[in-house]
């Protein structure tokens, strides 16, 4: 009833007098607000805040992950050892090897899909929740316009990559693993080229997702401003080289939410930043986890394994990949906003 009220009044141009303190962000879901600190005067000290939270119970994933990763180099260097033998024992030994290590990596990797694909979720639902109270707040600050396009444009980019997520995209990773564990065991150039192909897709997919976005904020001209370039240099590499896939757009929107960091002095504002992130940052570290470790794993076992394991061990590592960059993808993408948003209210 609250969200259909603050539409009603966008919608209407906002003639009531509403002020944009007396807007409130809408509570975080029950397992975020342990993330979240009682005192969110600062947005920087709550920031730290939920980083330190989220590290905090990090530690058993982590463990889980080295675990199994460890196993997988063991099997590897186990195959490599039976590959000195001749005739059909070599062949055998292979399979068994691209077997192992399947179900050595899918249990952990089918968790984490199933995390991502929550975690989105759980930010699109979030977010059409706390975007109407925002362009609420910035069209009582006279920018009603404004607000009225910046709301649509990410209320439309939000509905269209939750629904991609749940329909097309998670069904995609799952096809990606299929095929590649088909193309080890049998070496089957057309899985290769079909499973290069929906990499691809997937891949463009959320670029031209982030670019359709990016060029409606530089278009709209709600991204404008100056800010210390040696601290935008810094978050640009920072994220550039964290988000696989999208990193070097991701990074472009930097600046936007650096220039909103020094105007984040709404209540409702910083509550709905923190919650955002708070929803994503604590998957995001348990995906990026498992991305790096196997990135480890095939590096180590390049040094003695065959071409055929150390592809699937990649293959395994770009799903969460593919995780990292559309988890990345929706948070940057309502942060930015909400920091756009932010901009215009006082």
């Amino acid at each position: 009833m609250k969200k259909l009220l603050l539409v009603i009044l966008l919608l209407a141009g906002l003639w009531l007098p509403v002020s944009a303190q007396e807007l409130t962000a809408p509570d975080a879901p029950d397992h975020v607000q342990e993330l979240l600190p009682e005192d969110r005067d600062s947005f920087a000290e709550g920031l730290w805040y939920v980083f330190k939270s989220s590290v905090a119970l990090l530690r058993p994933d982590l463990a889980q992950a080295a675990a199994t990763c460890l196993s997988v180099v063991a099997v590897v260097l186990l195959v490599s050892v039976l590959n000195t033998l001749e005739g059909p024992s070599r062949e055998a030994a292979r399979l068994c090897a691209v077997a192992s290590i399947a179900v050595l990596l899918l249990n952990p990797s089918n968790a984490l899909i199933t995390l991502g694909a929550d975690t989105i979720r759980e930010m699109s639902e979030y977010g059409r929740l706390l975007l109407p109270v925002m362009s609420a707040s910035l069209a009582a600050q006279g920018g009603t316009a404004t607000s009225a396009m910046l709301y649509t444009a990410t209320a439309f980019v939000n509905s269209l990559l939750s629904a991609a997520v749940a329909g097309l995209l998670v069904p995609m990773v799952y096809i990606y693993l299929a095929l590649s564990i088909v193309n080890a065991a049998v070496g089957d150039s057309l899985m290769d080229k079909l499973k290069g192909l929906i990499k691809w897709l997937l891949t463009w997919g959320l670029k031209l997702s982030l670019y359709g976005f990016a060029g409606f904020l530089s278009i709209s001209g709600v991204i404008t401003g100056t800010t210390d370039q040696a601290a935008l240099k810094v978050a640009k590499i920072t994220i550039s080289g964290m988000v696989p896939v999208v990193g070097g757009i991701l990074a472009d929107s930097s600046e936007t939410i650096l220039l909103g960091a020094g105007v984040v002095k709404n209540a409702a504002g910083i509550y709905g930043l923190l919650a955002i992130i708070a929803i994503a940052l604590g998957p995001f570290l348990r995906i990026g986890v498992q991305y790096l470790l196997l990135k480890l794993t095939g590096a180590v076992c390049g040094v003695f394994a065959q071409k055929k394991h150390i592809g699937i061990i990649e293959d395994f590592s770009g799903a969460m990949g593919l995780l990292l960059a559309m988890t990345g993808t929706l948070c940057l993408m309502l942060l930015v906003s909400i920091v756009c948003f932010l901009k215009g209210v006082g």
